[in-house]
């Protein structure tokens, strides 16, 4: 899977470190090769990934490479995008959703300065 310089690549070795122990909130994407809504869903995650460095984190995990992950957070369905702070997931979002929707949903938990 490609990925932009934004967005890290979740494995079971990293994940602790690069999601659960972030000071950032992370955006971590649950995809899979064979799945066309997450492949859909990918240039828009590459766009807020890009929108909101320094205020959050995204990272991406391939749920075929890496299914205890995926079960640990009981993934029913792709793509699914969950929002994590200080080690919590705070906020889920399933489907292919819009920009604007992901984002509504995201931005509250951020600390973003006007």
């Amino acid at each position: 899977m490609k990925h932009n310089d934004n967005i890290s690549e979740l494995t079971e070795g990293n994940f602790q470190e690069l999601v659960l122990d972030s000071t950032l909130p992370v955006l971590v994407d649950f995809t899979a090769d064979w799945c066309p809504p997450c492949k859909m869903l990918a240039p828009i995650v590459a766009d807020i990934a890009g929108a909101y460095v320094g205020q959050m984190r995204v990272a991406s995990v391939d749920v075929d490479a890496y299914p205890d992950i995926q079960e640990a957070y009981g993934i029913m369905g792709l793509p699914t995008l969950i929002l994590f702070q200080n080690g919590e997931p705070v906020k889920r979002i399933m489907g292919y959703v819009p920009r604007q929707k992901i984002e509504a949903q995201i931005t509250p938990y951020l600390n973003i300065k006007a």
